[in-house]
């Protein structure tokens, strides 16, 4: 089981590096914005992986990246498989990480119970 997971470790790994390069040189999807590929977990039977990214945007700008993601995944599909040799080839599914916007949320709670605390006045 251990060495099941570390493989599946390795593939994602390999996974982001790769789909990371392809959005960054190949991929020319005008609806892609600034793009960071967080993290890519693989399911151990290797039938699937969860792309995990940031993009900057509102949330029409968020859709759309989507939207061309999931339009280029065949083709990544193809060239990760043609680079990496793997036998099976996940499907990607591409999932928004709002873990960044969740910290700077927080931020924001947290400065107004600091100014409400030192007696300053919110805006």
């Amino acid at each position: 089981m251990k060495e099941r997971n570390q493989r599946c470790r390795r593939i994602g790994d390999q996974l982001k590096v790769e789909i990371s390069a392809m959005l960054q040189r190949e991929i020319k999807d005008p609806r892609i914005g600034f793009i960071t590929v967080q993290d890519v977990e693989v399911a151990p039977d290797l039938s699937q992986a969860f792309v995990y990214y940031t993009v900057l945007g509102n949330a029409d700008e968020k859709n759309a990246t989507l939207a061309g993601l999931n339009s280029t995944a065949g083709f990544m599909r193809r060239e990760i498989g043609r680079r990496l040799h793997l036998k099976r080839i996940p499907e990607m599914q591409f999932r928004y990480d709002d873990s960044i916007d969740k910290g700077e949320h927080l931020e924001e709670v947290f400065g107004r119970i600091r100014k409400e605390e030192s007696g300053e006045q919110s805006d």
